[in-house]
Protein backbone atom coordinates (compact mmCIF):
# COMPACT_ATOMS: atom_id res chain seq x y z
CA UNK A 1 0.00 0.00 0.00
CA UNK A 2 1.38 3.76 -1.10
CA UNK A 3 1.40 6.11 1.79
CA UNK A 4 -1.47 8.15 0.13
CA UNK A 5 -3.81 5.45 0.05
CA UNK A 6 -3.02 4.83 3.51
CA UNK A 7 -3.53 8.36 4.71
CA UNK A 8 -6.61 8.58 2.82
CA UNK A 9 -7.75 4.82 4.13
CA UNK A 10 -6.86 6.48 7.58
CA UNK A 11 -8.92 9.64 7.11
CA UNK A 12 -11.47 7.56 6.27
CA UNK A 13 -11.90 5.43 8.85
CA UNK A 14 -11.60 7.89 11.46
CA UNK A 15 -14.64 9.80 9.96
CA UNK A 16 -16.59 6.58 10.07
CA UNK A 17 -15.41 5.17 13.03
CA UNK A 18 -15.05 6.00 16.81
CA UNK A 19 -12.08 4.14 18.67
CA UNK A 20 -12.51 1.60 19.97
CA UNK A 21 -14.52 -0.39 17.45
CA UNK A 22 -15.77 -3.30 16.50
CA UNK A 23 -14.23 -4.03 13.00
CA UNK A 24 -14.96 -6.30 9.68
CA UNK A 25 -12.78 -7.33 7.97
CA UNK A 26 -13.41 -9.57 4.90
CA UNK A 27 -11.23 -11.16 2.34
CA UNK A 28 -11.27 -13.98 -0.40
CA UNK A 29 -8.24 -16.20 -0.65
CA UNK A 30 -7.24 -19.14 -2.64
CA UNK A 31 -8.01 -22.48 -1.59
CA UNK A 32 -5.31 -23.47 0.70
CA UNK A 33 -4.25 -19.63 2.11
CA UNK A 34 -7.03 -19.61 4.89
CA UNK A 35 -4.98 -20.48 7.46
CA UNK A 36 -2.63 -17.65 6.95
CA UNK A 37 -5.46 -15.42 7.10
CA UNK A 38 -6.73 -17.48 10.22
CA UNK A 39 -3.28 -17.08 11.98
CA UNK A 40 -3.86 -12.81 11.52
CA UNK A 41 -6.71 -13.43 14.01
CA UNK A 42 -5.36 -16.29 16.06
CA UNK A 43 -7.52 -14.43 19.08
CA UNK A 44 -10.80 -14.08 17.21
CA UNK A 45 -13.52 -15.97 15.87
CA UNK A 46 -13.15 -16.49 12.01
CA UNK A 47 -16.24 -17.29 9.44
CA UNK A 48 -14.61 -19.30 6.13
CA UNK A 49 -17.49 -20.05 3.47
CA UNK A 50 -16.01 -21.79 0.11
CA UNK A 51 -16.45 -20.03 -3.06
CA UNK A 52 -19.41 -22.24 -5.44
CA UNK A 53 -16.36 -24.01 -7.60
CA UNK A 54 -14.16 -24.29 -4.06
CA UNK A 55 -11.82 -22.57 -5.42
CA UNK A 56 -11.18 -19.88 -3.61
CA UNK A 57 -12.17 -19.37 0.29
CA UNK A 58 -13.56 -16.23 1.90
CA UNK A 59 -12.48 -15.38 5.53
CA UNK A 60 -14.04 -12.76 7.85
CA UNK A 61 -13.25 -11.42 11.50
CA UNK A 62 -14.49 -9.31 13.59
CA UNK A 63 -12.44 -7.46 15.99
CA UNK A 64 -12.35 -5.11 18.35
CA UNK A 65 -10.15 -2.56 16.98
CA UNK A 66 -8.30 0.62 18.94
CA UNK A 67 -7.53 2.84 16.47
CA UNK A 68 -7.36 3.02 12.73
CA UNK A 69 -3.63 2.59 12.54
CA UNK A 70 -4.73 -0.98 14.87
CA UNK A 71 -6.70 -1.83 11.00
CA UNK A 72 -4.03 -0.96 8.77
CA UNK A 73 -2.02 -2.99 10.33
CA UNK A 74 -3.94 -6.12 10.00
CA UNK A 75 -4.20 -5.18 6.38
CA UNK A 76 -0.53 -4.56 5.66
CA UNK A 77 0.09 -7.71 7.31
CA UNK A 78 -3.12 -9.73 5.15
CA UNK A 79 -1.22 -8.11 2.20
CA UNK A 80 1.41 -10.33 3.02
CA UNK A 81 -0.56 -13.46 1.92
CA UNK A 82 -0.13 -14.58 -1.86
CA UNK A 83 -3.02 -14.05 -3.80
CA UNK A 84 -5.29 -12.50 -1.08
CA UNK A 85 -8.29 -9.85 -1.87
CA UNK A 86 -9.59 -7.53 0.36
CA UNK A 87 -13.25 -6.45 0.54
Amino acid sequence: MEDSSINSFKEKLDKEYDWPSLYTFKFIVPKGKADEVRNLFSNHTTKEKASSNGNYISVTAEVMVQSSDKVIEFYIEANKVEGIIAL
